[in-house]
C-alpha cells in the first residue's frame, strides 16, 4: 500500500522543513539579486509612485517584500491542502496569476530601467524557487507519486 504525506512529518525532509527552505531560498535569492544589482552595478532602486515621496528599496524593503509573500504562499497551500484535492494545481495557478499582477507596480511607478530590471528579477527569483518547491511538496503531489510505485 502507498503511503500518503500529510505534510506533518517534521525535519529537513518534511514538506514543511523543504518549503521552509524554499521561504529562504527564495527570500536570499531576492536579497542576492538585490547585492548584485544595487550595490555592485549602481541601479539605486528608487521608485516613485505619482503623488507620493521617493523610496529607496534596500535589502530590508526587498528582504520584507520576498519573505512576506513567500509565507503568505504557505499558508495558502496548507489551507488548499485541507480543501482540496486540487491544491497543487490551484495553487500554482494563483501564485503564477500573482506573479504577472506584481509586474504591474514595477510598470507603473517612475524609476530608471535598471531599477525596474532589478526589481523585476527579484519577482523572478522568488517564484523561480517557490513554485517548484511548494508543487514539489504539496500533499496531492505526494500522494500521486506514493500511489505510482
Amino acid at each position: 500500500m502507498a503511503q500518503v504525506s500529510t505534510g506533518r512529518r517534521a525535519g529537513p525532509r518534511s514538506p514543511g522543513g523543504a518549503r521552509a527552505l524554499g521561504v529562504a531560498g527564495a527570500t536570499g535569492a531576492a536579497l542576492a539579486i538585490w547585492a548584485v544589482g544595487e550595490p555592485l552595478l549602481g541601479h539605486d532602486l528608487v521608485v516613485q509612485q505619482e503623488g507620493q515621496q521617493p523610496r529607496d528599496l534596500g535589502a530590508a524593503a526587498i528582504g520584507v517584500f520576498a519573505l512576506a509573500p513567500s509565507l503568505l504562499g504557505w499558508a495558502l497551500l496548507a489551507a488548499l491542502e485541507r480543501v482540496t484535492p486540487l491544491a497543487a494545481q490551484i495553487w500554482t495557478a494563483a501564485a503564477l496569476a500573482l506573479l504577472a499582477v506584481s509586474f504591474l507596480p514595477i510598470i507603473s511607478v517612475q524609476a530608471s530601467g535598471g531599477s525596474k530590471a532589478v526589481l523585476a528579477l527579484t519577482h523572478l527569483a522568488v517564484a523561480a524557487v517557490l513554485i517548484p518547491v511548494f508543487w514539489r511538496t504539496a500533499a496531492t503531489r505526494a500522494a500521486d507519486s506514493g500511489s505510482r510505485r
